[in-house]
């Protein structure tokens, strides 16, 4: 939606910078197309750039073996763990010592030893709050490895699990859709050309909006 309205704004700019005469009157406008246009190139790199990175931080860092079978989160909103099941078929056959979890305020990570001759291990970083070192634990069930993340404090929301989740997801949201209209800046351009314009210029402005909207309005019944 946001692409789309920077879009229309684009088209309403161009619009009127053919059919303006004067020199301040169109650098103001190309200064404008070039801001709009920049905005879309950067949007269109951020959707690019989203996808690499999700697929990056999903990815748990290894030191042996990354644990490659997979894992769940399920965060508990209303107690006072944050669990997560690993998968790791057999785990439940090895040694208790062989098992490790070291905690810290803001990271866990898991060390399997000896599973069918090898070593697996898998790190998360940069939780998205801190927890209690002392009350973290895990649990070895069939095939699964549960860490339990002891919440520094009880009963807060946790939707991620880690920091960097939570940014990857925030990137998805227009950086505007709290703040002004996407057609805020064009506006208060055209306003401040109609106000310094003369005679001419405004019925410029005028003709070309008119028919700005109709071309618009026309599309969009055609949609």
């Amino acid at each position: 939606m946001a692409s789309e309205e920077l879009q229309k704004d684009l088209e309403e700019v161009k619009v009127l910078l053919e059919k303006a005469t004067r020199k301040r009157v169109r650098d103001a406008l190309t200064a404008e197309k070039s801001k709009i246009e920049t905005e879309i190139k950067n949007k269109m790199q951020q959707k690019s750039q989203k996808k690499a990175e999700l697929l990056d931080n999903e990815k748990p860092a290894a030191v042996v073996a990354p644990i490659t079978t997979g894992y769940t989160v399920k965060i508990s909103n209303y107690d006072k763990f944050v669990k997560i099941y690993i998968t790791l078929t057999g785990v439940h056959q090895v040694p208790t010592e062989n098992v490790q979890v070291h905690f810290t305020e803001r990271s866990f990570d898991l060390l399997v030893k000896n599973l069918n001759g090898k070593s697996y291990s898998m790190i998360v970083n940069n939780l998205l709050k801190p927890i209690s070192v002392e009350g973290s634990s895990k649990k070895v069930k069939t095939d699964t490895v549960l860490i339990l993340c002891r919440k520094k404090v009880e009963n807060t929301r946790w939707d991620y699990l880690t920091q960097v989740e939570k940014e990857c997801k925030e990137k998805e949201k227009p950086s505007y859709d709290t703040e002004t209209d996407p057609s805020e800046g064009l506006m208060n351009v055209l306003k401040k050309i109609y106000e310094d314009g003369d005679d001419d210029m405004k019925r410029t402005i005028n003709k070309a909006w008119v028919e700005s909207r109709e071309k618009q309005a026309k599309g969009d019944t055609e949609f």
